[in-house]
């Protein structure tokens, strides 16, 4: 039996753990309640709206109990669609980690829940929609106050410890351009397709003031993020139906797909990291012009790089995927 008075400073936790749907529910009624898109339209609106999601965060989303579990996580562990249903419904956040480092969502997929995987997954799409409306004002006020620049950014993997690591870890330059609330961002680097590097000449364009053509053909809403593809010459609107709330048929195929590969989780620790400055011959800190502007160069140090995998039941091994891929390429 469970020592379940460890959680009992937490109402939400303590109602899930009883099972306790009618007390889990008033705990909710009582909080404040989250604003929708398309009402948030300020940046002092943005600001109440936070407070109150932080407010309701504070109660559904703790985490101080053994093994920082949220209340949903802990639904996820005693196999409780219904405490599940309730605490996504009021906007739980499923992706924080417990100390082993998984999500409610990737719980649900490793230990075969697929009802509590589907409740996650029905829900998180609408309500990532709403925090990021609730959060744009106040993201577009605040990049407008910022002075406008241009950096670029340079990483590469050395290693003296795994032979060739530059060659099949990945590098870029990013290049970002700030101008009013509007942001450019060029890069290469496209995603990973298993253990490959998908590579991409793209440009991602935040249009924080929105654009509108001078025919008037073309009109987009402030906050677009606009994908533009150059060897392929597309143009994508990343957020076009973000927020629609997903088909049963949409999330059983989602659910399904997760539960046929192992999970994993990249980190990188930079705790203990360090700056170090590179020096010329004559033992002077180095110097390189980029565009306009004299940029001292630094390698930085001590970063730790780490994948963490768990098996889910029945999924492909990775052998298995190995080979798969190998085959497709």
């Amino acid at each position: 039996m469970e020592d379940w008075s460890k959680h009992a400073h937490s109402p939400a936790h303590s109602a899930v753990a009883r099972r306790d749907y009618a007390t889990l529910k008033n705990i909710i009624s009582t909080l404040p309640r989250l604003a929708k898109a398309g009402e948030v339209n300020t940046e002092e609106e943005s600001i109440a709206a936070e407070l109150q999601a932080d407010a309701v965060s504070a109660v559904i989303d703790r985490r101080d109990v053994p093994g920082r579990e949220t209340p949903l996580h802990l639904a996820v562990r005693l196999r409780d669609p219904t405490s599940a249903e309730i605490l996504m419904a009021a906007g739980a956040d499923w992706s924080l980690q417990n100390e082993n480092g998984w999500s409610a969502l990737q719980e649900a997929v490793c230990s075969r829940e697929e009802n509590i995987a589907m409740i996650i997954a029905r829900h998180y799409q609408p309500l990532a929609w709403a925090k990021w409306c609730r959060r744009l004002p106040r993201i577009v006020a605040s990049a407008t106050r910022i002075r406008d620049f241009y950096m670029e950014i340079t990483f590469h993997f050395e290693s003296s410890v795994i032979p060739f690591i530059g060659r099949i870890a990945p590098s870029d330059t990013y290049r970002i351009w700030k101008r009013g609330s509007n942001l450019r961002a060029d890069m290469t680097l496209a995603g990973f397709d298993g253990f490959r590097i998908q590579r991409s000449d793209q440009t991602f364009l935040f249009l924080g003031d929105g654009y509108s053509s001078a025919d008037g053909n073309i009109s987009l809403p402030p906050g677009s993020l606009i994908v533009l593809a150059h060897k392929e010459k597309e143009i994508t609107n990343a957020l076009e139906g973000a927020g629609a709330q997903p088909t049963e048929a949409e999330v059983a195929h989602e659910v399904a797909l997760m539960s046929q590969t192992n999970m994993y989780r990249p980190g990188i620790d930079v705790t203990q990291a360090e700056l170090v400055s590179h020096l010329n011959w004559r033992r002077q800190e180095r110097t390189e012009m980029v565009g306009n502007w004299k940029a001292k160069v630094y390698d930085m140090l001590h970063v730790m790089v780490s994948v963490k995998s768990r098996r889910v039941p029945g999924a492909m091994a990775d052998e298995e995927l190995f080979v798969r891929m190998m085959m497709k390429s």
